[in-house]
């Protein structure tokens, strides 16, 4: 399976965090599965760690791209069809994050694993 995992599951992965889902966690630790990180992410938490919205258990350079890299994450690099389908996402959400995370699994094909419900309005699959 082709997996792009949402910020909050990132982190809650990299932190070890039982808020995480059991059907996630697996997922993201079989290794036959692709694992890819929106850049998405890493600027999201980089602004909320940034305004004090966020505050990290571990150093943001452990996460992007020491955690990343030794469990075999890949960046998904961005490409202007990512963008152009935000363009034509209906505005289920407002999140500019999110709906870029979504846009980006729409072109590539990939599961997005995330529990964030407003997802759900979105042709594309969830794993939660």
């Amino acid at each position: 399976m082709r997996l792009l995992i949402d910020t909050h599951a990132l982190l809650w992965f990299c932190e070890g965090s039982p808020i995480l889902s059991p059907k996630a966690r697996a997922a993201m630790e079989d290794a036959s599965n692709e694992l890819f990180v929106s850049h998405a992410s890493a600027w999201e938490t980089a602004i909320k760690v940034s305004i004090g919205k966020l505050k990290l258990q571990t150093d943001y350079r452990a996460i992007f791209p020491g955690v990343l890299e030794a469990n075999g994450f890949v960046f998904l690099p961005p490409a202007v069809e990512h963008y152009e389908n935000v363009i034509a996402l209906p505005r289920h959400h407002s999140d500019p994050f999110d709906r870029l995370i979504i846009a980006q699994a729409r072109v590539e094909g990939l599961t997005i694993v995330t529990r964030d419900e407003d997802f759900q309005a979105y042709d594309v699959p969830l794993l939660w």
